[in-house]
This record gives C-alpha cells, structure tokens and sequence, in this order.
C-alpha cells in the first residue's frame, strides 16, 4: 500500500524533525525504531528485527540501509527513493555498510542515533559505535522523534478514531461472548474478528485475557480456560488502524460479584474520573499519576494499584502499543493539546483474588480530554 498520507502531511513532518535536529546541533539523524521509519517516510515493515537504519542528512537527504526482503516492501509502502542493501553472509557486518552509506552521502560531524530501540540490539549497537570511531561523533537521540509523534496531525487523528471505532466493536463482541462457560480462546477470537473483518490491523502486541487467579496478569500468556459460573475477566486489547492504536481495559464479573469487585470498581471510576481531569493542556504527566494515587490511596487501596497509570498511544510496532510518555510519580513530560493517552486504573489484589480495571482512550483539546472509546464505564456482570 502506498503512504497513506498527503505529502504535505509527510513534507511538514519532516521540517519539524529536521527543525529539532538543528536545535541539537545534529548533522544527521540514524534511525532504528521502527515507528520513527515509519512516521517520517510511510515504510511499513517488521524486518527491523534485523539491522536497518534510516538516515536523515541536515540537508534533507533521506536513505535506507536494510535487508533484500525489504527492498520492494520500502518501495511499496514508503516515499524513500534511495534504498541500499547489505547482504547477508558468514561474517557480513552491516554496520560497515552503513558506514560506506553514510560515507558516500558525505554524513560527517555529529549524528544523533537512536540507541534506546528495539532495533538496536546491545550487539548491534556496539559494532555500530566500533565501526564509526573516528568517523562521527555519536550522540543519543533517542528521545527526538517519539517527543515529535506525541502530538497528532489531523491526517493521524483520523487513523486514531478509526482505531477508537474497532477497539468498541471488540468490546462490544468480547462482552457478548462472556457468559460462565465459555472459553478464552472463543472470546479472543470474537474480538479480533470483530478488528479484521471491519478493516483493523494487527495490534503491536498481543491482547490480554485472564481469568479466575490469571484476571490479575497484566500480560498475555500462553494456555487458555473456560469460566467458571462465578469468575472474573480481565481484558486489555486495542483497535488498530495504519498501526494507530485505542485501547480499552476491563474486568468483567460472571455471576456473582464479590464484595470487591463491586467497592474496587466505583474506586477505580473515580480515579479515572480523576486523571481524566488533570489530562489538559499544560499538565505534567505526573501530575496525572498524582491524581490516580490519591484516589486510590483515599480508598485504602495503595496496595493494590501499580505505580503508572497509563501512556501515550500512536502507531506502535511489536513488540509493544505503549508510547511514551507514561504516567508515572514526578514525570514532568508537559501534556499538550493533539496527544492521544490510555488512561489504565488497575487494582490487583493477591489477599482476596479479586481483580479490578478500567480503561479507555483520549485526545487532549484545548480544555479537556475528550473520551474515544468505552462510553460505557459500568460494571458488566454476566
């Protein structure tokens, strides 16, 4: 598929990153993160499991160095003209390649690198910095382009509703599968068929499901089970669309609710109510956590609660959705109007096996936080 955006669009990003390179005093910009590739150019791939760098010269020059299995998957989905291979083999080093690349471009002088990157593994990153010893400084950008994405375009925000739109349509399905004895892998499966067959993509990682003790996982794991006439459902997954992502979490009740449940979640639809209200323009981050705390701790649930509530959200590859900046204590990150978040309350609580979440996504306005899914904040007892 080709960019799925205007080129005014991908030529605006474009001075805006260059606009922050100058700021750092950067002659050229290695990129290894996937969703920075992707942001700038369109190239839509997961080959950087292996080594590929994007490159943007200060003077604009774009170049890819990757894989031949992704020479036509560039050519396809992005609006990079100069892509060059390095070839696999018994001692092939693509960092000398790079090298080369950035040799003939002329990149001298002092290159940002996105060092904190899936793409970048430990041992990549140490032939990378043997190779260009005495060539170009390197410094750490790793911060430059995700600071960037934070704040949505209106051509992007059209691809973050459309996700908003699937990750209901999931919601909706997951909640009609409940029901004490059904499996886990029937309500999965309602759910992405609920995303695919309306045009949704993959999500960056996998969606979460537990029940009985395994509701108080906040991660996938392998093995499913059937519910029991009493249980609980904890559910965490997005819509995607053009890898933008909305996500919603949840714990349902199937029959009946313990006391827990019922006390955790009015605690967790205030807390939510909380940080909804201190996510506006000119808030820090932390300020956000702050809110979710208090709630929480008011409630006596300091115990319970996790120490972040919530992240950015954008177009996100494996093997994570989650964007920075997170909410976490004291994190200054300043909120700005145009930035998507996922605000997560979640209780887990070992002593009494319940479990209790809630969560949706927003966009900042200029005022307020405007909910995009999950308008139903209720309880669901099945």
């Amino acid at each position: 598929m080709p960019v799925p955006f205007t080129a005014e669009e991908m030529a605006a990003r474009k001075r805006r990153l260059l606009a922050a390179m100058a700021e750092r005093r950067l002659d050229g910009l290695l990129m290894f993160a996937q969703e920075s590739d992707c942001w700038l150019t369109g190239y839509d791939s997961f080959g950087f499991c292996f080594f590929q760098c994007l490159y943007l010269g200060a003077d604009g020059r774009v170049a890819l160095l990757t894989r031949a299995p992704d020479l036509r998957q560039a050519q396809r989905t992005s609006n990079i003209a100069d892509i060059r291979i390095w070839r696999d083999g018994e001692g092939a080093d693509p960092t000398r390649d790079l090298k080369a690349m950035l040799a003939d471009l002329g990149a001298r002088g002092r290159l940002g690198v996105e060092f904190d990157s899936y793409g970048l593994t430990h041992f990549n990153g140490l032939r990378l910095q043997a190779s260009l010893s005495g060539f170009a400084e390197l410094v750490d950008a790793s911060t430059l382009i995700p600071n960037l994405r934070a704040t949505k375009s209106a051509e992007e925000l059209v691809h973050v509703r459309e996700a908003a739109r699937l990750s209901d349509l999931a919601d909706r399905a997951a909640l009609a599968a409940t029901a004490a004895g059904a499996d886990e892998g029937e309500i999965l499966a309602e759910m992405h068929h609920a995303i695919f067959a309306a045009g949704g993509d993959y999500p960056a990682n996998e969606f979460i499901i537990g029940s009985g003790a395994d509701a108080l996982l906040c991660r996938y794991k392998s093995g499913r089970r059937r519910l029991a006439a009493d249980d609980q459902l904890t559910l965490e997954f997005a819509g995607v669309s053009r890898h933008y992502h909305a996500a919603i979490m949840r714990t349902h009740v199937v029959g009946r609710p313990k006391p827990q449940h019922l006390a955790y979640h009015a605690a967790a639809r205030a807390a939510l109510a909380a940080c909804e209200a201190e996510l506006k323009p000119g808030r820090a981050a932390g300020e956000v956590f702050a809110a979710h705390a208090r709630v929480f701790d008011a409630h006596g649930l300091a115990r319970h609660r996790l120490n972040a509530c919530g992240y950015s959200l954008g177009a996100k590859f494996t093997p994570s959705w989650m964007d920075p900046p997170m909410f976490y204590q004291s994190n200054a990150f300043v909120i700005a109007e145009g930035q998507v978040y996922f605000l997560h309350m979640i209780l887990m609580d070992s002593d009494s096996g319940a479990a209790m979440c809630l969560g949706r996504t927003y966009l900042v306005g200029l005022h307020h936080a405007e909910p995009l899914n999950g308008a139903n904040l209720d309880l669901a007892i099945k």
